[in-house]
């Protein structure tokens, strides 16, 4: 089941919140959809679960116009809307005869949909008497329910507390075995943990798409970062003078030297620590972390 977003625009009045955006997700793949606020996340994933129109451009799901393609999609907004009176087999019986489920498979599949997003033993409890992560679980439960090809998320765990949003991390890693994920988030680490790939959006517009392995490779850089057990000033004055060291910067006994080329040079470097009896604690490549990398693509560009 491919989903193809085609060059799709949104403007409010005269404010451009998508503009020309397009990409291609395959079958099975967990794609994060990165940026800052107000960059246009929420509006897209509105347009792709056909609960907004795009002024112009067009939305597929295996081919077919995705207004024609609703039964396949399972939607997750920010903050999930229940009637507080229901109960959560209420709750999710009620969704399910709204997206045309029969009652008999409903009585079975709910207990089972249930458990799997850990509410097994809340099925009669009260949705007002539920945390933010409860909620959650419950709004990941009602978009499963029809057994979709596709989930959106729209910052699935920015309003929870770290116990709730390691819950929900921990079922959305695992129904992403099942099926196609496409999460919105402005929370980097969340998105680095459970997506294989990243498309990053500044006002609204696609500014990168690539794997995670890929954005960070692409953005490394030819640094060591280096920690001592001691001062040894001596040999950070020697290796200012190496031929493949470019420059060093010194924070206490923490040390970024950067040399002429990483492959080569972080053996060299290690070797003449070695040969000067340095006691090293930490040696590594010194590349840019996520949240680095992103700072720079939607801050300086």
């Amino acid at each position: 089941m491919k989903l193809e977003v085609k060059n799709v625009t949104k403007k409010f009045n005269e404010k451009i919140a998508v503009n020309d955006f397009s990409i291609a997700i395959n079958s099975g793949e967990c794609v994060g959809l990165i940026g800052p606020n107000g960059a246009g996340k929420t509006t897209l994933i509105k347009i792709i679960s056909d609960i907004m129109n795009p002024t112009s451009g067009e939305v597929l799901l295996d081919g077919k116009k995705i207004s024609d393609m609703k039964k396949q999609i399972g939607y997750l907004p920010q903050y999930p809307n229940f009637f507080q009176w229901m109960t959560a087999t209420e709750t999710l019986f009620f969704m399910g005869q709204l997206s045309g489920l029969d009652k008999k498979e409903l009585k079975t599949s709910i207990p089972k949909i249930l458990s799997k997003v850990g509410l097994s033993g809340e099925e009669n409890s009260r949705v007002s008497t539920f945390s933010g992560g409860m909620k959650q679980r419950l709004g990941i439960a009602q978009a499963l329910l029809h057994k979709p090809s596709l989930i959106l998320m729209d910052e699935p765990v920015s309003a929870l507390d770290p116990i709730g949003r390691r819950e929900v991390l921990n079922i959305i890693d695992e129904i992403k075995k099942d099926t196609t994920i496409l999460l919105s988030s402005h929370i980097l680490g969340d998105v680095e943990e459970i997506c294989e790939r990243l498309v990053i959006v500044k006002n609204g517009k696609k500014i990168e798409d690539t794997t995670m392995i890929g954005l960070l490779n692409r953005n490394s850089q030819n640094k060591i970062r280096i920690e001592l057990s001691n001062d040894r000033e001596d040999w950070i004055e020697h290796i200012k003078n190496l031929d493949y060291v470019k420059d060093v910067e010194l924070t206490g006994n923490k040390l970024k030297v950067e040399v002429e080329n990483i492959k080569v040079n972080k053996r060299m470097l290690l070797e003449n620590a070695l040969k000067h009896h340095v006691d090293i604690v930490k040696f590594e490549i010194a590349n840019d972390t996520l949240e680095e990398i992103f700072l720079k693509m939607v801050v300086e560009k």
